[in-house]
């Protein structure tokens, strides 16, 4: 099985990325703010937060709750989302990067996932589909947000 732009499900790494006319720090505070992620996640949808940094919302696919803690590294200009169906089975599945371009005015942002053992064929095109539509929503998202470089929201740091 093979989708229209030649990915294969059987690849094991993917990646969707989008250049977002905003600068890098203030992508990545909206990256690592678990709120926000419910705004963009299509499988965490209104995330509330629950205690400790994370948060829980619900996947649009199926209503079923999920559990995620951003992990933000601010000196690699990434965060990484540890997903669980539990607050307490949470495991590092998702990761976002920023990249600063066009002399700090713009930025490159990336969504970032393995393909687990256990995720069927189905499961793993959807959640390559859901990166490459969920980077786009954060651009707009981003281009609807005041400018300004914001701090990095209390959330777990490495």
């Amino acid at each position: 099985m093979t989708t229209a732009d030649g990915a294969s499900p059987d690849d094991r790494v993917h990646s969707a990325s989008v250049v977002c006319r905003i600068p890098a720090a203030v992508a990545l505070a909206f990256l690592a703010d678990g709120l926000q992620l419910g705004r963009w996640a299509l499988g965490c949808w209104q995330t509330v937060a629950v205690g400790d940094g994370v948060v829980r919302g619900q996947s649009l696919f199926d209503g079923q709750p999920a559990w995620v803690l951003p992990v933000v590294d601010a000196r690699a200009a990434s965060v990484v989302y540890h997903v669980g169906g539990a607050p307490d089975a949470l495991s590092p599945r998702i990761r976002a990067t920023v990249q600063p371009e066009h002399g700090g005015t713009a930025c490159r942002i990336g969504l970032h996932a393995e393909r687990t053992p256990d995720m069927d064929d189905a499961r793993w095109l959807r959640l390559m589909r859901c990166h490459e539509v969920e980077v786009l929503l954060i651009d707009a998202l981003l281009r609807q947000e005041p400018q300004i470089p914001l701090p990095l929201p209390p959330v777990a740091l490495l």
